[in-house]
Formats: C-alpha cells, sequence, structure tokens
C-alpha cells in the first residue's frame, strides 16, 4: 500500500509538472462571426474622373464598420482563363500597374476608412482619356481580416491563399 501511495504522489506531480506552450489568448467574448475573415465580390464597379485632383474613382460602401486594426486586401478580376478545361478567374492585388502605350503607365490602388473602400487609378497622363476597358465593367474582391487573424506565413498577394488559410467558402455581393 506504501508503494502505491508513493506512486499515486509521484505520478501526481509529474503531471502537474508537465507544462507546454501557453495557447493563444481567448476571444474577450467576440463571437465567431465577429472574428472571422470578412469577404465581398463588387460588381460592376464603374470609375468616374475628378477633376479635382485628376483621378479615377470608385467608392464602395461596407456593409458595417471597421475596426481601426482590421486589415484590407483588394483583389481586382484580371482576366478569366481556361485551367484544366474550366474558365477560372484570375485575381491580382491591388496595387496593379499596367504599362500603356506611349510610356503612359496606370496603376490602380485603394484606400479605406471604417465605412468605405475607396478604389482609385492614377497615372502618368491625363485619365479623363483612359479607355472604359479599365474604368467601366471592373469586379473586385474585398476581403477585411481581424488583425489578430493575420497569419504572416500567408501571402496574401495570392487570392486563393487567403481563402483557403482563411477558409473563406464565398463573396458576399455587396
Amino acid at each position: 500500500m506504501k508503494n502505491f501511495t508513493y506512486l499515486l504522489v509521484s505520478l501526481t506531480f509529474f503531471f502537474m509538472a508537465c507544462e507546454g506552450d501557453q495557447g493563444p489568448p481567448g476571444l474577450n467574448g467576440l463571437s465567431a462571426d465577429e472574428y472571422a475573415a470578412l469577404s465581398f465580390e463588387v460588381s460592376p464597379v464603374d470609375f468616374q474622373y475628378n477633376p479635382d485632383n485628376g483621378l479615377q474613382e470608385a467608392l464602395i460602401a461596407l456593409p458595417y464598420n471597421l475596426l481601426d486594426s482590421d486589415v484590407v486586401l483588394v483583389y481586382r478580376l484580371e482576366d478569366v482563363v481556361t485551367v484544366n478545361g474550366e474558365a477560372t478567374d484570375a485575381w491580382s492585388p491591388l496595387p496593379q500597374n499596367f504599362f500603356l502605350e506611349d510610356a503612359d503607365i496606370i496603376q490602380y490602388v485603394f484606400n479605406h476608412t471604417y465605412a468605405d473602400v475607396e478604389l482609385l487609378i492614377d497615372g502618368n497622363f491625363e485619365l479623363s482619356t483612359l479607355d472604359s476597358a479599365y474604368t467601366q465593367n471592373q469586379v473586385f474582391r474585398i476581403v477585411i481580416l481581424p488583425a489578430d487573424l493575420l497569419n504572416l506565413n500567408i501571402d496574401v498577394s495570392q487570392l486563393d491563399a487567403v481563402i483557403e488559410a482563411y477558409n473563406i467558402t464565398d463573396f458576399e455581393a455587396l
């Protein structure tokens, strides 16, 4: 009986002494929906020329307010290509550059507030003359990640990698 007691006390101390790495902090009462990556698809987006600043602009209102710590990613539908016999969307992250004729350059960029995302086309020439292929009927995907979820090992320049890493199943239409 003495050996059994000794064994029981030894095992108790052994299991109490075993300790692994501390896990991540809790979510502080947030529901899973509030803490998940959110994704939206906006189509069609038609840019309008703003003569005050010389840029092409489009404003996308978000369905809820962002937190200051949220990370916003924006992707533009570049093309629809065929992969293994299937039509596949090719997405490019913003900022995105295009080198046009006569050394003209445009760049799709964005900024955001807590309530909207502003899409802009900047360039090195008079953008009021920009071909409508670049300004009309554009398709964008917006992904919003809580900063606590940001995985620095993910290549955010690849929409497919973001979709897989954050388990995004669809893009809500805005």
